[in-house]
């Protein structure tokens, strides 16, 4: 017999998760536009292209592998559902181990990833040496990055998304502060943006590894070289479908790394007012979704514990309440956008051209908050229950089939409209197909 849980307790579970993801993924785009405001004192614009360069290398880096986080939250959750301790200490151990390993390997790898980073992007040669300086710096703070995605992916598996909250804001005052004494009072420039997000990377770790051990010393009663020894830790067929969900996950990124690469390169193809209205645009885009992710967050860690628990009531219920307030966050922000766009938009730039260009295309803005946020919160539901196959699938097709294909097609007919309509399609086609083969994978009586 499963437990009756009222509404009123699974939209607090989901508040009381989303809320402290919301706040902490805000606090990144916030610390990039202080980060853009003090090196865009400086005398030369180029050391503010250096640092726009090599901060969009380490997005697509560290973006790619996000399945350290994202794979681990829905097999923790699962295990956590069950009660089963040994295998929530088992797939924390395989991120940090994974982690470390390939945040060793960025780092071995600088000189490769600097080179053929930026004669791909070829920016002048001024921008060229700062960013090879930036990259070089910053490469160094991978392995904690790479580890605090792992870690911050278990928090949220145990269903605590305060300690991932207090982790990020911690890292991002700290890298702050680092950043004003480094360029502002050091006259370090572009180095000093890098070092700052260096260390402020591996004390945000220290403090992340200071809280697991005071509030889940618990789980490690067996000491770490017990769990090393363990035999349920290298059983191969577990670590083959924690690869294997690692990943489609990193597939499915790629694709989505892809989808706006493709974007931005279009828009840059077209001419430089359209890649400026767009960039900023994009920016829109990219805030709402730092809300919505909140919820998708929530749904991936509740959809995962009710779904390890093969509680389908409750799990359902998960789906039905995650989807209508990411909905409902996607309307308000709609709303937002629709009556606050101008004065918003001016926020970036007042150049009456570019206002003018922002005003012909801002539909697809408006609009994109509901239609994203099906789609993210189906993301938050496939991967909390580790159905990655078929997001990986999904994405494919919508990457390569709808996307990519349409925008040939109706290019010569839309002009600068077509990318905005490949991507709304692209959006729209995600969140269809997930809802189509949804009762495939979560119809399952789960008794």
């Amino acid at each position: 017999m499963q437990p009756m849980v009222s509404m009123k307790s699974y939209d607090k579970k989901i508040v009381n998760l989303a809320i402290p993801n919301i706040l902490s993924n805000l606090s990144v785009p916030i610390l990039g536009a202080v980060d853009t405001a003090i090196i865009g004192r400086l005398d030369e614009l180029y050391y503010l292209g250096a640092i726009a360069v090599g901060s969009l290398v380490f997005d697509f880096i560290f973006w790619g592998f996000g399945f350290l986080r994202m794979g681990t939250t829905g097999l923790v959750a699962q295990a956590l559902g069950v009660s089963n301790h040994q295998m929530t200490r088992n797939l924390l151990l395989r991120g940090v181990l994974f982690g470390s390993l390939l945040g060793c390997a960025l780092v071995a790898l600088q000189n490769p990833i600097a080179h053929w980073s930026l004669v791909i992007i070829s920016p002048s040669e001024e921008v060229v040496f700062y960013a090879t300086e930036y990259i070089k710096i910053r490469i160094w703070a991978a392995p904690a990055t790479l580890l605090l995605y792992g870690l911050n992916g278990w928090f949220l598996g145990m269903q605590n998304a305060k300690i991932p909250m207090i982790i990020t804001i911690v890292l991002n005052l700290i890298n702050l502060a680092l950043n004003i004494l480094f360029v502002v009072v050091l006259d370090w420039k572009v180095a000093g943006i890098a070092l700052g997000s260096v260390i402020a990377s591996y004390l945000a770790l220290f403090l992340a590894l200071s809280i697991f051990f005071q509030f889940y010393a618990k789980y490690w009663e067996s000491g770490w070289s017990g769990e090393w020894r363990n035999r349920a830790f290298w059983e191969p067929s577990t670590w083959k479908e924690w690869l294997g969900i690692n990943r489609d996950i990193f597939i499915r990124t790629l694709c989505l790394i892809f989808a706006y690469a493709y974007f931005t390169t279009t828009s840059a193809r077209a001419e430089d007012l359209v890649l400026a209205t767009n960039a900023i645009l994009l920016q829109f885009w990219h805030i709402s979704s730092y809300g919505i992710d909140g919820f998708a967050y929530a749904a991936e860690s509740l959809s995962g514990i009710y779904w390890g628990k093969k509680n389908t009531d409750a799990f359902k219920q998960i789906v039905k309440k995650t989807m209508q307030w990411g909905l409902g966050l996607g309307l308000s922000l709609s709303a937002l956008f629709y009556f606050g766009f101008e004065p918003l938009f001016m926020l970036f730039t007042n150049t009456s051209a570019v206002v003018e260009q922002a005003r012909y295309v801002m539909l697809y803005t408006v609009i994109a908050p509901i239609i994203n946020s099906v789609c993210f919160i189906w993301d938050g539901i496939y991967m909390g229950t580790s159905k990655t196959k078929p997001l990986r699938n999904t994405m494919l097709i919508a990457t390569f089939l709808i996307y990519v294909p349409l925008h040939l097609l109706i290019a010569p007919y839309t002009g600068i409209h077509a990318i905005w309509i490949a991507m709304i399609i692209f959006m729209i086609a995600r969140g269809i197909l997930l809802s189509i083969i949804a009762p495939r994978y979560f119809s399952i009586k789960c008794s």
